[in-house]
């Protein structure tokens, strides 16, 4: 059975830093890509950023929503089945509720989300 678990959400001021983390499990997660996304209240669900599982020499690709590029890090532990995300220079619109899953994700996995994993940014 696919579940993810992210946790690492946090109560922060703007300009702060946080690191989320989302565990995965039932599925081989070395061999697929995978993305965060977020959902900011009255919003649809949003891409944030993305990471390949690597090819033959284990080189990764990474790319990120325009809103984040520079301020988001996304990384992976295969040994771990962890996807993490870094976050800094937070905003105020950054504000949301955080997941992940596969990037893209499948039209069958859309009934795989987590809870995620409440950031709030505010003075």
């Amino acid at each position: 059975q696919v579940q993810f678990v992210e946790s690492g959400g946090d109560l922060v001021q703007p300009g702060g830093s946080l690191r989320l983390s989302c565990v995965a499990s039932g599925f081989t997660f070395s061999m697929y890509a995978m993305g965060w996304y977020r959902q900011a209240p009255g919003k649809e669900r949003e891409w944030v950023a993305g990471l390949t599982q690597g090819g033959a020499y284990g080189r990764t690709t990474r790319d990120y929503a325009d809103s984040v590029k520079g301020r988001f890090t996304i990384s992976r532990e295969n040994g771990k089945n962890t996807v993490y995300l870094d976050m800094n220079s937070l905003k105020v619109e950054d504000t949301a509720v955080y997941f992940c899953n596969r990037w893209p994700v499948p039209g069958n996995w859309q009934g795989y989300w987590g809870q995620g994993t409440q950031v709030t940014v505010s003075s």
